[in-house]
């Protein structure tokens, strides 16, 4: 099965990395945009039997090596993976 992992900054870190995609997006005309936030993105693919079993390894593999706790909050989606020609 597929895991997703987002992983971003907590809402109280300072995101300097954002601020900046944020004024050069004002400076190219979209001022609309309010406020942008930095993150990573991974898809591990994990040999497990049941969906709740791949997604307490994503879990586990998240708080330990993809994510700083102390910074960093994770979202985990689970989905079986895609077979050759899109079919599932």
């Amino acid at each position: 099965m597929r895991a997703r992992v987002f992983v971003t900054l907590k809402p109280s870190v300072f995101d300097p990395q954002g601020n900046t995609v944020t004024e050069a997006l004002h400076t190219l005309g979209y001022p609309t945009v309010t406020d942008v936030r930095q993150g990573k993105y991974f898809e591990l693919e994990i040999d497990a039997r049941t969906a709740d079993d791949t997604r307490r390894i994503a879990a586990e593999v998240s708080a330990k090596l993809l994510a700083n706790p102390v910074i960093e909050s994770y979202r985990i989606d689970v989905a079986e993976a895609d077979t050759p020609g899109g079919a599932k």
